[in-house]
C-alpha cells in the first residue's frame, strides 16, 4: 500500500486535502473533472475528480493497477532512487494491484466467501460483537468511539472470518494503521517487516494445520495445484485482513459522525429502522471511507473529461469526490437518510470493485443501528472542529470520536 500512499501524495499546505477533504475536492471539481497535478514528491499526474470521469476510467481497460508496472514508471519518472523502498513492496502481489488474467485468478479464491447470500449468515455473531462493544461504551460517561467501538467490530469479524487468533489483532490493528497512515520511513518499515513475519507465520500454521477459515481454504486451494506463489499468499491475507476492516472502521466513525451532526436524520432511522440499507448506502456517498482509489496508471492514450491522458501517466481518482459530484447528486453536501440508493462510488467500479462490499454493508447496518436503539441521547463531547482526520491520501476517517453516550 505504500506505493499509492507516496504516489498519491498531492500538493496540499497544512494538510488540508486530509483536513477539509470535501473543501478541497470542491475546488479541484471547478477547476475541471480532470487535471493534471504534481505530487509532493514531483510526481506528474492527473487527479479525477468528477463522476462520470471517475466511473468510466475505474473499469477502463487501458488504466492498468498492476504493481511491476508502478514501480518501473516510478521509476521512469524520478529516478531508481526514489522508488519505495524494498518494504513497501512486501504486501503488493495481490489481486488489488494485478490486471488479468492474474487478478481473476487471484479473486476467484475469495469470491464465494463474501457473497451476500455467505455475508448473511455472519448477522448473528456481528450482532453479538456489537452489543458485547455498546456494553462497555455504556459504562463510561464519555468514551472515544473510534478504539472502543468503530474499530474492534470489524477487526473482530475479519480476523474471525480468516482465523487470527484474538492475542494477535491489536498489534495487527497497529500496524495497519501505520501502513496506511504518511508515517515516517522508520516506522513504516518496522511496521511491514513485523506484519510480514507476522503474515508469513500465519500462512504457513494454516498450511501445517488448516481450520474451517477463509485463510485455510486459500492455502488450501494453493496446495492443490493452484498457482499462487508464497509472496501472492501473503499479499492477500494482508490485502483480506487489511482492507477487510479498516474501510469498515472508516464508514461507521464517518456514518456517526454524520449522524451527531444532523440530528434530524438520526431521528428518522430511530423512528424508522427499515430505512437503514438505504441509509448505509448514503453514508456512503455522503462521506465514504476511501478518498483516492489505489494506485492506476495508462497504458494507451485515454480521453477524459476534455483532457487527454497519455500512456505511462498516473492517475488518482477521487471516490469521496465523485460522490459529491453537483452533476449527478441533487444538493450532494446534505445527508439525507431518504436519499434514493444507488450509484455512488464508494466501493469503486469495474472488475476491482470491492469484494468485501456486502460484509462492509451488513457491519455499518448493524453496528449503526444498535448504537442508534441502544443511546438515544449520544452527543458529541468535544466541539466538531476539534475532530481531526487521518494523515492519509487512501483512507478517509477520523483519529478520534469523543462521544458522550447518554448525552449531557
Amino acid at each position: 500500500m505504500s506505493v499509492e500512499e507516496s504516489a498519491a501524495e498531492l500538493p496540499v499546505a497544512d494538510n488540508e486535502l486530509y483536513q477539509n477533504t470535501h473543501e478541497w475536492l470542491a475546488r479541484q471539481r471547478e477547476a475541471g473533472p480532470v487535471c493534471p497535478v504534481a505530487t509532493r514528491h514531483g510526481m506528474p499526474s492527473y487527479l479525477v475528480s468528477g463522476y462520470d470521469e471517475a466511473r468510466a476510467l475505474l473499469n477502463d481497460p487501458r488504466i492498468s493497477k498492476d504493481n511491476k508496472g508502478a514501480y518501473d514508471l516510478v521509476a521512469a519518472k524520478l529516478g531508481q532512487d526514489s522508488v519505495i523502498p524494498e518494504f513497501g513492496r512486501l504486501f503488493s502481489q495481490h489481486m488489488l494491484n494485478s490486471d488479468p488474467p492474474d487478478h481473476t485468478r487471484l479473486r476467484k479464491l475469495v469470491n464465494k466467501a463474501f457473497t451476500s447470500r455467505a455475508i448473511a449468515r455472519l448477522r448473528p455473531r456481528i450482532e453479538e460483537i456489537t452489543e458485547s462493544l455498546l456494553d462497555e461504551v455504556a459504562r463510561h460517561d464519555q468514551v472515544d468511539l473510534m478504539p472502543v467501538f468503530a474499530e474492534p467490530l470489524p477487526i473482530t469479524v475479519i480476523c474471525e472470518l480468516l482465523g487470527v487468533a484474538p492475542e494477535d489483532r491489536g498489534e495487527f490493528s497497529g500496524w495497519s494503521h501505520t501502513l496506511l497512515s504518511a508515517s515516517p520511513d522508520e516506522a513504516s518499515r518496522s511496521a511491514a517487516e513485523n506484519m510480514q513475519a507476522y503474515l508469513q507465520r500465519l500462512v504457513a500454521g494454516k498450511r501445517a494445520e488448516p481450520g474451517e477459515d477463509l485463510l485455510s481454504a486459500i492455502v488450501h486451494a494453493t496446495d492443490e495445484g493452484d498457482s499462487l506463489t508464497e509472496t501472492e499468499l501473503v499479499s492477500m491475507a494482508f490485502l483480506l485482513l487489511v482492507a477487510g476492516h479498516e474501510t469498515t472502521v472508516n464508514l461507521i466513525g464517518n456514518a456517526t459522525f454524520a449522524l451527531l451532526r444532523a440530528p434530524e436524520q438520526a431521528e428518522k432511522l430511530r423512528a424508522d429502522p427499515s430505512l437503514l440499507p438505504g441509509a448505509v448506502e448514503e453514508f456512503l456517498r455522503f462521506d465514504g471511507p476511501i478518498n483516492f482509489a489505489t494506485l492506476r496508471y495508462t497504458v494507451e492514450e485515454v480521453e477524459a473529461g476534455g483532457v487527454t491522458i497519455p500512456p505511462g501517466e498516473f492517475v488518482h481518482v477521487s471516490l469521496v469526490s465523485a460522490n459529491r459530484d453537483e452533476n449527478k447528486f441533487p444538493d450532494p453536501a446534505t445527508l439525507d437518510v431518504t436519499r434514493p440508493p444507488g450509484g455512488h462510488l464508494a466501493f469503486g467500479h469495474g472488475i476491482h470493485y470491492c469484494v468485501g462490499a456486502p460484509l462492509a454493508r451488513m457491519e455499518a447496518e448493524v453496528a449503526i443501528g444498535a448504537l442508534l436503539k441502544r443511546f438515544p441521547k449520544l452527543s458529541l463531547a468535544v466541539p466538531e472542529e476539534e475532530l481531526a482526520y487521518r494523515p492519509s491520501s487512501l483512507v478517509h476517517g477520523l483519529l478520534s470520536l469523543p462521544v458522550r453516550p447518554n448525552g449531557g
